[in-house]
């Protein structure tokens, strides 16, 4: 899949805060309004979530959605040249 990096190290972001914030998948569901199976699959990857609901995730964990963008916080050897413009292939 084209983007998987980015979206495995957004999922790996949202995970990483949600054990910071000592929050299972269930209690961060209840603080977003999003289902359980949904944050999972955002854990993992395998969804590509809209703005709006990045913006939700920013605001449970107190921060602005470029500091929960910020994947090189918990990785700092992130190569963003592993990102692939769809106009690349």
């Amino acid at each position: 899949m084209v983007n998987e990096f980015l979206l495995k190290e957004f999922g790996n972001r949202i995970r990483t805060l949600r054990i910071q914030a000592n929050l299972s998948q269930e209690k961060l569901s209840f603080k977003t309004g999003f289902h359980r199976t949904y944050i999972g699959m955002i854990e993992r990857g395998e969804r590509n979530i809209s703005l709006t609901n990045i913006a939700v995730f920013a605001k449970v964990f107190g921060m602005n959605i470029s500091e929960l963008l910020n994947f090189q916080e918990q990785n700092p050897t992130l190569n963003f040249n592993l990102y692939e413009l769809k106009t690349e292939r």
